[in-house]
């Protein structure tokens, strides 16, 4: 994915099933100038990191 689409993803309500790695994480927050986004497992927020926005991928919207 690009960097403006992992931004809007982030500021959308609808929660995007995002897959890293074949792990679904939740986008925090993109830095759009560097093509990162800090992410974290689903379920485990406290494990953040780094990533390009271009190893991210979209698998539809979780209901």
């Amino acid at each position: 994915m690009d960097a403006q689409r992992a931004q809007e993803i982030s500021f959308s309500p609808k929660m995007e099933n995002v897959i890293y790695k074949g792990e679904p994480v939740y986008i925090e927050h993109v830095d759009q100038n560097n093509g990162t986004a800090t992410i974290h497992p689903l379920g485990n927020p406290n494990d953040k990191q780094s990533v390009d926005v271009t190893e991210l991928e979209i698998k539809g919207v979780v209901q």
